[in-house]
């Protein structure tokens, strides 16, 4: 079980790394479930891999197209989850970001189905995505 859940979790931080679209639709459960931090426009409960997609889709206009996963400095698993600390980067007129994640992760039959993220400096991203 373990092996799995690094495996599906490694594949989808370097799926994200690398913006390959294809690859993270293969791996996230059509209902996964994810909780994004904070209060700003992106934060809140998605209940579908379309919502997430559009939450994302959304990050990359407000970010110009310059948001990217610049570092992913370490995996740890425990049985079906695993959490995983990232670094997140972008910038817009007026605004930059740089921060430190925490996702947590849940696999099961081969697909992420659920993640929990926990943010460094939410009022960062607060500011960065604004309302």
């Amino acid at each position: 079980m373990e092996q799995q859940t690094l495996q599906v979790v490694t594949d989808f931080v370097n799926a994200v790394q690398q913006v390959n679209l294809e690859k993270l639709g293969a791996l996230l459960h059509p209902e996964v479930s994810w909780e994004q931090p904070g209060s700003n426009r992106f934060s809140g409960i998605k209940k579908s891999s379309g919502e997430v997609f559009q939450m994302v889709g959304g990050m990359f206009e407000v970010s110009q197209n310059t948001m990217s996963l610049s570092a992913i400095k370490t995996i740890a698993v425990n049985g079906n989850q695993a959490s995983v600390v990232i670094t997140w980067k972008a910038s817009r007129p007026g605004a930059e970001l740089h921060t430190d994640n925490v996702d947590v992760y849940t696999v099961e039959d081969g697909k992420i189905v659920a993640a929990k993220i926990y943010a460094e400096d939410i009022s960062q991203e607060d500011t960065f995505w604004g309302n």
